[in-house]
């Protein structure tokens, strides 16, 4: 990877790349069983989803996220864990309210006593805004290798009847190594917040404001664990009327920051919402259907690891060429909104 111009003259980029998804693979068929009446197609039509991965009982994210970097070490045998200097993890669903979820896996992973560490549950957005912590850390020269580590296990704070959000969302977790370089791969970084969206998507119940209790627990005591994740509860029409109006706008803003216009855009991956949310985004944005990637059915919306996910898929497929200009637009939970371009 390589400089992108008018940006920066030293900074650092995406050296490494890999996701893990759990081994259960509910496609439709699997999941129309547990709905009476209820179709594989029917489920499609819903969500837009063949296939999302349900982790194992008593698995978190935090396992995810290892697995994920046990893959990423099998595939890049000349990678060490003691390069690193710097941990950022992202997951909504951390091992402990405290201590950081950041401190137990440096622990776990041996990591050097000189190596920090920090937790950023951002949700939907929390890869793209690690990546901008590690780009900062490393251009003010603070870091030179950055681990970022996503796990995200969303089936767990789903009711088993809910069946919108059972057939859209997926566990997965996913590694990042950010490094540095003499050359800049990684743009400029674009933020909003519209902190009034908070309540259209949500976990009720298991935060210090609203603490799992006695009513809850026997609520839902035949729900898997009685839901002690919490619950997500989401304003579907909601979340959609936020991404319709605000993305587009959000995506000249990262444009226009970086110096570039949509027509030098290679490729364009925005957060696996959903399918519809994907598909209105493409059209409103006029972006050409040849350059915006989407794996949305494969895995589903994978919250912070959608992203990661998409573009590893993507260069595997060799789909991505030196030099390719691609817009990364996370968005989500918060309702929060962050954006960047990277040079392949």
């Amino acid at each position: 990877m390589k400089r992108l111009a008018n940006i920066f003259d030293l900074g650092s980029s995406i050296q490494y790349l890999s996701y893990y998804l759990p081994q259960l693979a509910m496609d439709n068929n699997l999941l129309a069983e547990q709905f009476v009446g209820k179709k594989a197609k029917e489920l499609f039509d819903i969500s837009g989803v063949k296939t999302r991965h349900v982790s194992a009982k008593g698995v978190l994210g935090s396992d995810l996220a290892i697995s994920a970097l046990e893959l990423l070490q099998k595939e890049n045998p000349n990678f060490s864990l003691k390069e690193i200097d710097f941990l950022i993890v992202s997951t909504l669903v951390l091992d402990y309210n405290s201590p950081t979820t950041a401190s137990v896996l440096h622990h776990k992973l041996g990591l050097s006593s000189a190596c920090g560490t920090i937790d950023l549950p951002q949700g939907c957005s929390g890869f793209l805004y690690s990546l901008s912590v590690a780009e900062a850390m490393i251009t003010a020269g603070n870091a030179r290798n950055v681990l970022i580590l996503l796990g995200e296990v969303p089936t767990k704070a789903i009711h088993s009847e809910d069946i919108v959000l059972r057939s859209i969302f997926g566990d997965a977790g996913a590694a990042i190594v950010v490094s540095e370089n003499n050359t800049n791969a990684i743009g400029k970084f674009t933020f909003a917040t519209f902190g009034n969206g908070f309540d259209f998507l949500k976990v009720e119940c298991g935060g210090g404001r609203n603490p799992i209790d006695e009513a809850w627990i026997k609520k839902y005591s035949d729900q898997e664990n009685q839901l002690s994740f919490g619950r997500i509860e989401m304003n579907g029409l909601e979340v959609l009327r936020f991404a319709l109006k605000e993305i587009p706008g959000f995506l000249e803003q990262t444009l226009v920051k970086n110096g570039l216009t949509l027509s030098e855009i290679d490729f364009f991956i925005f957060h696996q919402a959903s399918a519809m949310i994907l598909k209105s985004l493409q059209r409103k944005c006029n972006i050409p259907e040849h350059k915006f990637i989407s794996n949305f059915e494969d895995v589903g919306n994978t919250v912070s690891c959608s992203i990661p996910i998409a573009l590893k898929k993507a260069a595997d497929l060799g789909n991505f060429k030196k030099g390719n200009k691609i817009v990364l637009i996370g968005f989500g939970i918060g309702f929060s909104c962050i954006g960047t371009v990277i040079e392949w």
